[in-house]
């Protein structure tokens, strides 16, 4: 069902059950809180008049230290972290790990790639950058990034790593998504 313009009042005008069911309760069973199904969601306008829930996503990878010393984005001996939503045509997306690396003034990069309904390669243009810093303590790092331009549907966010050179060692990896 979708939400209609109500119907105007007249003085001294009935209504049918028909006119009042399409005018009132139609149009409340459309509204957030009829929609609403899950704790923690929110609504977005998905056109005019037009309202869907939106639920955010989170995943976890807590192992002990992973490393890479591929150039090309990989995954880690643990996959992910991964997180599926129903998305619009935007996503706000978050990523942030322990990163460190092996050699002296050496990067080490974490990112993310689309799949699903959309999908966008993994890119250096949104990932966690160390680069330039001596080896000598890893930092626990985060980036945000606003996709817009997505194919709404079911998309799935995983994140990606690599080493610019040296060994790149990532811990306590976290990927979420807001989907908009």
């Amino acid at each position: 069902m979708a939400w209609s313009a109500p119907l105007t009042a007249v003085a001294g005008a009935g209504l049918s059950a028909a006119q009042w069911n399409a005018s009132v309760r139609d149009n409340l069973n459309e509204s957030a809180p009829a929609l609403a199904t899950t704790a923690g969601g929110y609504f977005v306008a998905t056109g005019t008049n037009a309202i869907a829930q939106r639920l955010p996503a989170v995943d976890i990878v807590d192992t002990s230290t992973e490393s890479t010393a591929s150039t090309s984005y990989t995954d880690l001996t643990t996959f992910g972290p991964s997180v599926t939503v129903e998305c619009g045509p935007m996503a706000l997306v978050g990523l942030s790990c322990w990163i460190d690396n092996d050699g002296t003034t050496s990067a080490s990069y974490a990112s993310w790639e689309i799949s699903g309904d959309h999908t966008q390669a993994v890119s250096d243009d949104w990932s966690l950058q160390r680069d330039g810093v001596t080896a000598v303590n890893g930092i626990r790092i985060g980036v945000t990034h606003l996709h817009t331009g997505l194919t709404a549907g079911t998309l799935t966010f995983t994140a990606k790593y690599k080493a610019g050179s040296g060994t790149a060692s990532f811990l306590r990896r976290e990927l979420w998504v807001l989907p908009l």
